[in-house]
Order: C-alpha cells, then sequence, then structure tokens
C-alpha cells in the first residue's frame, strides 16, 4: 500500500493522558489519513514506550511507529535492544528507535547521573553491534560495565536510531552518531534552518552524507481549534515545557529569544499558582491567564485555518526539514489541514520515499 505523505509523522497521546489504548484508534486514523510514521513519547505513568508501540504494531499494518523519545538510561542496554528488536519483528520491520538523554531535574530525581555525549555514543554503538547479533565481551565504558551482552546470532536487523536534541551542541553531535534527528516542538522557522545547519555540520565534519542524517521539524497543530481546545494544544504545552529547569532555557536559545523574558515567565502569578505540570492540571481559567504571559512569537505553531496550517507545513521543510511531525492535535483534528497541504505539497520532494524516517 503506498503511503499518501511518507514524509509526514504525528505524536500519538500527545501530552498527558490516562487512556493508553486511544494510541490505537490515534494510529490506525493517522494510517487511514496516509501518514508515514506514529511517535510515542514516554512519561513514567501509563505511557511507557513498549508496551504502546506494541499495542499499534499489532493493529495497524503500513505505518511506521517510533519512539519519540525513550532514554538511553532508564533500562539496562540489553532490555532497550530486545525491546527494539522484539517492536521490530511484531511490526514486521515498521519500527524506529528514538532515544534521548532525558530532562535532567526528572533524571536527578530518580537518581541517575547526567547523560553526556560518550555515553550517547557508546550506547549507539551497542545496539547496532546488538541488532547485528554479534557479541559484546567486556564492554567498559561512561555507559557502564557489561561483562557479556548478546541477543542472537540469527539477528541482522537495520533498525533506524534517532536523537531528540535541541541544544547547538547536541544538534552537531547527534549529526555525527545518529540516523535522524528529532527536534523539539516550538522552533521557529529560522531556529529549524539553524537546527538542521548544525546536524548536517556535524555529520560532515564526521566523515558521514550530510543528507543522510534525516531531520524531523516537530510541529504543534490547532487546525480550527476553538479558544479551549487551543489553550490545551499551545499555550498549556508551550508552559510546561517553560516550566522545567534547564529545559526551558535550551528552548529559548535555539530560538534566540531574550532569557529575561522566560525569568518572567516563571515569575508570573498564574504559572506559579500551578503546583505541577500545566498541562497536566491548569483549568480553562488558568490557562487563560497563563496565556497573557506567553507572546505569540513564542508560539511558532500551524495554527489558524486548514489552509494557514497547510502552509506552516510547508514552511518547516523551506527550512530544510526532511519530515515534519504532527503534534498537540489527534488525527481527526488536523485532518482538514492534509486536505490542504496536498494542494500545496512539493510532491517533487518526496518521490522516492517511504516511511522509514531514517
Amino acid at each position: 500500500m503506498a503511503t499518501r505523505f511518507p514524509e509526514l509523522g504525528h505524536y500519538a497521546l500527545p501530552g498527558h493522558t490516562d487512556s493508553p489504548a486511544d494510541a490505537i484508534t490515534e494510529s490506525r486514523r493517522a494510517e487511514e489519513l496516509g501518514l508515514g510514521s506514529t511517535w510515542v513519547s514516554e512519561r513514567f505513568d501509563v505511557k511507557e514506550v513498549g508496551a504502546v508501540c506494541g499495542a499499534v504494531a499489532a493493529t495497524t499494518s503500513d505505518i511506521w511507529i517510533g519512539t519519540g523519545v525513550t532514554n538511553v538510561d532508564t533500562r539496562h542496554p540489553l532490555l532497550t535492544a530486545s525491546l527494539a528488536t522484539t517492536l521490530w519483528r511484531l511490526s514486521h520491520g515498521r519500527f524506529a528507535l528514538g532515544v534521548g538523554r532525558g530532562v535532567a531535574i526528572r533524571a536527578q530525581m530518580m537518581g541517575l547521573p547526567p547523560v553526556k555525549n560518550r555515553q550517547l555514543r557508546e550506547f549507539a554503538t551497542l545496539m547496532r553491534t546488538l541488532w547485528k547479533g554479534e557479541r559484546v565481551f567486556g564492554h567498559d565504558s561512561p555507559l557502564g560495565k557489561f561483562p557479556y551482552l548478546h541477543q542472537a546470532d540469527w539477528m541482522n536487523e537495520p533498525i533506524p536510531l534517532l536523537f531528540t536534541a535541541f541544544g547547538q551542541q547536541s544538534l552537531e553531535f547527534a549529526g555525527g552518531v545518529f540516523d535522524g534527528v528529532i527536534l523539539h516542538t516550538f522552533l521557529s522557522d529560522e531556529a529549524v534552518r539553524r537546527a538542521v545547519s548544525l546536524v548536517r555540520r556535524g555529520a560532515e565534519r564526521a566523515g558521514r552524507d550530510p543528507q543522510s542524517v534525516k531531520v524531523w521539524s516537530v510541529l504543534a497543530v490547532a487546525c480550527n481549534a476553538s479558544e479551549e481546545r487551543r489553550l490545551k494544544l499551545l499555550t498549556a504545552r508551550m508552559a510546561t515545557y517553560l516550566q522545567a529547569p534547564a529545559y526551558g532555557e535550551l528552548l529559548f536559545a535555539i530560538n534566540g529569544w531574550d532569557p529575561e523574558g522566560l525569568a518572567r515567565f516563571r515569575s508570573h502569578d498564574a504559572v506559579k499558582s500551578v503546583p505541577g505540570a500545566i498541562d497536566g492540571i491548569a483549568t480553562t481559567d488558568q490557562l487563560r491567564s497563563i496565556r497573557d504571559a506567553i507572546p505569540p512569537e513564542w508560539l511558532p505553531a500551524a495554527d489558524g485555518t486548514p489552509e494557514q496550517c497547510a502552509r506552516r507545513i510547508v514552511d518547516q521543510f523551506d527550512a530544510g526539514a526532511d519530515g515534519v511531525i504532527l503534534h498537540a492535535s489527534l488525527p481527526d483534528e488536523f485532518a482538514p489541514a492534509l486536505d490542504a497541504y496536498a494542494r500545496v505539497r512539493p510532491a517533487q520532494r518526496f518521490t522516492s520515499r517511504t516511511g522509514r524516517p531514517a
């Protein structure tokens, strides 16, 4: 079956959820709409990526399934390798492993040390070695000490390995190590250009073909959204990112925004009134007040009519992205934008594309 939009993906279970089974209906609908990939981000409640991706793999037939993302240090490397190979086989070769270094403050609360680039490099090497069915003896690196690791001699799984990054050093590093890079939501077009350039530079410095590393923009979508829904899709999402120590700073840095603005946001009475993740517990009235603390330029998104949203999707490709992951909205909500996108889609760019993300 030909995929209508192999260059597009979407996030299943965007943000907070208490109903992980929704990922099944969302991903099946995305497949019907012709998207190339569905992505699941991990939260430590009811969004364990192995379980969710397994359910999606069992109930879809064509769409690619990716973790977007899981952390490299919250499972033993052999378990992560097994998660990937199991999902690869379960989906008949439609799985991509997307990883990240994690949110620093959460890792600290879990008793985990910060993840450095050396660990990420070792992780990528180790995954690829295990996926080839090779044996690992006496591994001793910043990733850990592992006397013996092996999966199975018959394995040779070409699983795409992607990394989520938006810090400048992380982007350049990722270009030299991973098959693909997933950017962050709410990057301006100029920030996307800058990020793509950093990834390409990192690949070139590592002696790789810069075009071989696929860069995915992540675009929040609020197509014909009501005020209340828009508050959930855009305001709550951005506010939650900005709440997180160090996380908001990285987002401001890649966008080139004045860091004093972040300090003002965090000190805003409406923001301080929410004792937890804003996207999980803030009321509509609280979100209205928080909206006043977020200037429009902090919300580069696909917002408005289907035609306006379609134009914003094309903007991501014009900025250099290889693919776009639609975020925040559910498939039925962004479906009108896809119809409009089909009319302005630069089809010649994607003549040889499949849903494989990297």
